[in-house]
């Protein structure tokens, strides 16, 4: 089994059967140590917490809201097609307090990680109208960057394939690596879902082995290509990407999580994804 990363159950897409609170004893049930979500904002971080405790797992990574200023505003602006507010001129106050919120979910959870989603560009954006969205997005994260600094908190920002998420403003590793470097932050890095790389990308060992040692690497997520399912099929050899993954991390002392954030093929029946880990005995 891998030592240099722990899997997280990603408890928004596994476990569907259950209600959401629900999740986390059907995750430690089946040996997951660490579990990850979209949003914690339906729930009071009080109960979450009890849930992490009673079922000892750790809370790998969530997101900051998608929009909105209150816990309340967070779904509604996830259904009204918000995916982020970092990116968008004219909204950084709106940002600014979502990342606030998110840092007091993250520290009554005893969470480390924050996502803070860039948001979508308008369609057929002119090049000044992209460059005035890197200039928000860079200064939106410095500021995000320091409000999570005190509590020792890294902001992670993730790459997204255009087929999934049309028009999202962040779809490649080195865009995300670049911005990394301009922000300037210690306490920024790149979430890296190999899912999203695969379709943009491709070349995935490559890519872990540039980025890794970089140390700009903050949390890692895989699903099966195409179609988002477990990662046993398609066109991905997890086995031997995660093993390089490994492999790389014992060479340049990287430690993290590695979610699993993948629809389960079975669907919501019972027991559906505990049927479908058997690819966990797979891994090196």
């Amino acid at each position: 089994m891998p030592t240099h990363y722990t899997l997280a159950a990603n408890l928004s897409m596994l476990y569907p059967e259950h209600a959401f609170i629900d999740r986390f004893a059907a995750a430690a049930a089946d040996g997951f140590a660490a579990v990850e979500y979209l949003f914690p904002y339906a729930f009071e971080p009080a109960d979450l917490a009890a849930a992490l405790k009673r079922h000892s797992l750790v809370q790998a990574l969530f997101n900051a809201p998608p929009g909105g200023l209150t816990a309340a505003d967070a779904q509604a602006a996830w259904d009204a097609g918000d995916r982020g507010t970092a990116s968008i001129p004219g909204r950084e106050a709106e940002c600014l307090a979502g990342v606030a919120l998110g840092l007091r979910y993250a520290a009554a959870l005893g969470n480390t990680r924050l996502h803070v989603m860039a948001g979508l560009l308008p369609p057929g954006a002119a090049p000044d109208a992209l460059a005035r969205h890197r200039a928000t997005y860079v200064a939106n994260l410095r500021a995000a960057c320091a409000l999570a600094a005190p509590q020792g908190i890294t902001i992670l920002i993730e790459p997204i394939n255009t087929r999934d998420m049309p028009g999202y403003f962040l779809n490649r590793q080195r865009q995300a690596h670049d911005i990394v470097a301009e922000v300037g932050a210690n306490n920024l890095a790149v979430q890296l879902d190999l899912y999203h790389c695969q379709i943009m990308e491709g070349d995935l060992i490559r890519t872990i082995e540039r980025d890794l040692p970089t140390g700009r690497v903050g949390h890692v997520q895989i699903a099966g290509v195409p179609d988002r399912h477990e990662p046993d099929g398609g066109e991905v050899h997890y086995p031997t990407v995660l093993a390089a993954l490994d492999r790389v991390a014992a060479n340049c002392g990287w430690r993290g999580f590695v979610g699993c954030e993948y629809r389960p093929a079975r669907g919501a029946v019972p027991g559906g994804t505990t049927a479908g880990l058997g690819w966990r005995a797979a891994l090196a």
